[in-house]
């Protein structure tokens, strides 16, 4: 059973999640909250595997909650939906240690799959969000090169599909690799890299 805390100061739109979650067997939501101070208490008494957090609300913001939450439980997954997808919302969010980044007017479908993929290590993106991340990514490889020449030929191969936004069974199937072996890859990436997380290895890849 995958805990849930659902963060956003709308009423209808945390109901709604309520009501998606509520309709799968393997999701549970645990609380809620409708601004980032209490999301932020919640996380610490409740425990959530994954945290679906707003960015806009009064008070304490989603980007300020997100680092708040994990400075305490590292472990926790924070997946951001929201309706702002510029880069003003995005890479203040991912920096502050959010896995994901979804837009408020994904499909159900996209919003539960993204709540089991943060759930299960993965980063889930929305579309739009990922084009942008990828073009970002491909275009400091290509101005960098001096960033990746201490990387394998295969490293480099693993990080430009983290960039990607592919899960780790992604990443091995297109590459023809065992997830252990990809697994382990990621590992040295983030040795190698100084990044303590799969964000963060995504955003090095692209130059932040």
């Amino acid at each position: 059973m995958i805990r849930v805390l659902l963060v956003d100061d709308q009423h209808l739109i945390r109901a709604g999640l309520r009501m998606l979650c509520d309709a799968q067997p393997d999701l549970e939501v645990v609380g809620e909250a409708d601004n980032g101070r209490d999301a932020v208490d919640l996380a610490a008494r409740l425990r959530p595997d994954v945290v679906v957090m707003d960015l806009r609300m009064p008070g304490v913001d989603g980007i300020s909650a997100t680092s708040r939450i994990l400075a305490d439980r590292p472990a926790t997954r924070i997946m951001v939906l929201t309706t702002f997808g510029d880069d003003d919302h995005l890479y203040p969010a991912l920096t502050a240690g959010a896995c994901g980044f979804l837009l408020k007017d994904a499909p159900p479908a996209d919003l539960l799959d993204g709540v089991r993929r943060a759930a299960a290590g993965d980063s889930p993106f929305s579309p739009e969000v990922l084009r942008r991340l990828v073009r970002r990514a491909v275009h400091a490889r290509a101005d960098a090169p001096r960033r990746t020449a201490e990387l394998t030929a295969r490293e480099q191969d693993v990080l430009g599909l983290v960039a990607e936004g592919l899960s780790n069974t992604e990443i091995g199937e297109r590459l023809h690799i065992g997830v252990t072996t990809v697994k382990t890859h990621i590992t040295s990436l983030m040795t190698k890299t100084g990044s303590p997380n799969r964000v963060r290895l995504a955003l090095w890849a692209r130059g932040d």
